[in-house]
């Protein structure tokens, strides 16, 4: 792994939830190469020990279920124990399915407003606390979608937790400037990406590989390396979002 020199963000502690795989394991990755102290959290253990041993830097591998709330809030505790007072939380975890609002699962429904929209509040609350307590002008970055923009076909619920992210967003940046804080809030907003998600969301394999065949998509490395451009702008600069597609997607 290449270690980017000169970085502003070496030394810092970073959380990055939902970094077991994708995107959120190419941003462990790219955060640790440019010097971070990273904790990430998903529910697979496995896959959190061996992203820990591809890293170089002092790491914490957390099994945490976003849908719970004690779980999270222990998260927090223990990387400050283990790593310090955090400076940095990226918020990636996410999930997606497609479950009509005419005749979808309930229960799909349910999990996708509590990963998607509760963990990710329940998870900036904790780190803005955690940076104004020990005086941390933090940044916290909210891995989004294209689909918090408009309401691609067949998207329900799944858009509707990323329009209520693009709005959390702008409602802590206003909260944060009400409290003269020095904290940072920002989001990036994917369109398609190669990971696991389309596989889930659609429940196919051979519907993902047709997505993602189709035309060049972008890789989980594109959406680390924009949110690590956005967690390096200079202290008086807040980019507020990060609309990133393929080039040759349609919408």
């Amino acid at each position: 792994m290449n270690v980017r020199e000169n970085s502003s963000l070496s030394g810092k502690t970073a959380f990055v939830t939902g970094g077991s795989s994708g995107i959120g394991a190419a941003i462990v990755r790219e955060l640790d190469a440019r010097g971070a102290h990273v904790a990430f959290c998903a529910r697979r253990e496995d896959r959190l020990r061996r992203l820990a041993d591809q890293l170089q830097n002092p790491c914490l591998p957390l099994v945490v279920d976003m849908r719970k709330e004690t779980e999270i809030v222990d998260a927090f505790a223990r990387i400050q124990s283990a790593l310090g007072p955090l400076d940095v939380l990226v918020n990636n975890a996410g999930l997606g399915y497609k479950s009509p609002l005419s005749s979808g699962d309930t229960n799909l429904w349910r999990e996708m407003l509590e990963v998607n929209v509760l963990a990710l509040c329940i998870a900036t609350r904790e780190a803005v606390m955690q940076m104004t307590k020990a005086s941390r002008s933090g940044h916290i970055v909210h891995v989004s979608s294209m689909a918090g923009h408009r309401v691609p076909h067949s998207t329900g619920m799944y858009s509707a937790s990323k329009h209520a992210v693009r709005a959390l967003t702008e409602s802590l940046r206003m909260e944060l400037r009400e409290q003269n804080s020095m904290i940072r809030i920002g989001s990036v907003s994917p369109g398609l990406v190669e990971t696991e998600f389309a596989s889930l969301f659609h429940g196919s394999e051979d519907k993902a590989k047709e997505i993602y065949t189709a035309f060049q998509v972008l890789n989980p490395e594109d959406i680390a390396d924009a949110v690590c451009y956005l967690l390096e702008a200079p202290a008086h600069m807040q980019i507020h979002d990060i609309l990133i597609r393929p080039t040759q997607q349609a919408s």
